[in-house]
C-alpha cells in the first residue's frame, strides 16, 4: 500500500515491493509481495468482472516488513519506523528522521524555537488520523513529540510534505493521496489494518 505516507503515513509509502537485497527475503516480505501481486493482478482486470481482494495486516507485520523494506530500499530522510496502530484510524509512530537532510532540502522549515532540539537524527512520535475510502487517502496529524516537548502539527505537516516529495514515488501531500493497486479503502481495528479493492 505505498500510500503509507497514509498509514505512516500510513503504512504504505514504505510497504512496497522492495528491490533484492543482500540478505533472503524473509517470510513476512513474501507475504507483502505476494499481496502486491495479487491486487496488480486484480487492478490490471479491471471492470465488474475484476477479483476481490481484502486483506488484514497485523502492526506486527507491518513494522517487520518496515524494518525490511528500509533495509533494501533506504528512504531519503528517514532511518527507522516503528507504528501502533488502533481501531477507528488512528496511528501512531516513532520515527528517526534526518532534521539536517530536512533543512538542507528546504532551510527555515524547522522553526528558530525547535531548530537547537531538531538537530541531527532524531527519533519522533506522532500520531495521526487517517481517512482511505473512495481510492483516496488523506490523513491528520493529531500531536507530536520529540521526548517531552511538543512539537507543532504545522511544522510536523511540513516536515512530512518534505521527506515525503523526496521519496522515488514523489508524494504531495497537500492534496488526497491515491490509493496504490486500485485499492477502495483502507481501516484500522485494534493492531490490524485492513482493506479492499
Amino acid at each position: 500500500m505505498k500510500a503509507s505516507l497514509l498509514l505512516v503515513l500510513l503504512t504504505g509509502s514504505f510497504v512496497r515491493a522492495a528491490g533484492p537485497g543482500p540478505a533472503p527475503v524473509p517470510p513476512v516480505a513474501t507475504k507483502f509481495l505476494n499481496l502486491f501481486q495479487e491486487l496488480r493482478q486484480a487492478e490490471a482486470q479491471k471492470g465488474p468482472a475484476h477479483k476481490h481482494v481484502a486483506f488484514a495486516i497485523t502492526q506486527t507485520e507491518i513494522n517487520d516488513y518496515m524494518r525490511y523494506s528500509l533495509r533494501a530500499v533506504p528512504r531519503p530522510g528517514i532511518d527507522s519506523i516503528t507504528i501502533k496502530v488502533f481501531p477507528t484510524n488512528y496511528v501512531s509512530t516513532f520515527t528517526m528522521i534526518d532534521f539536517d537532510a530536512v533543512e538542507r532540502w528546504r532551510p527555515g522549515t524547522i522553526p528558530t524555537l525547535l531548530r537547537p532540539i531538531l538537530r541531527g537524527k532524531k527519533s519522533i512520535w506522532v500520531d495521526y488520523r487517517f481517512g482511505a475510502a473512495n481510492f483516496r487517502g488523506s490523513f491528520s496529524v493529531e500531536k507530536a513529540y520529540y521526548n517531552d516537548i511538543r512539537i507543532p502539527a504545522f511544522v510536523v505537516e511540513k516536515v512530512i510534505a518534505i521527506v515525503a516529495a523526496r521519496q522515488p514515488e514523489h508524494y504531495d501531500t497537500s492534496k488526497p493521496l491515491p490509493l496504490p493497486f486500485g485499492l477502495r479503502q483502507m481501516w484500522t481495528e485494534n493492531q490490524t489494518v485492513k482493506g479492499e479493492n
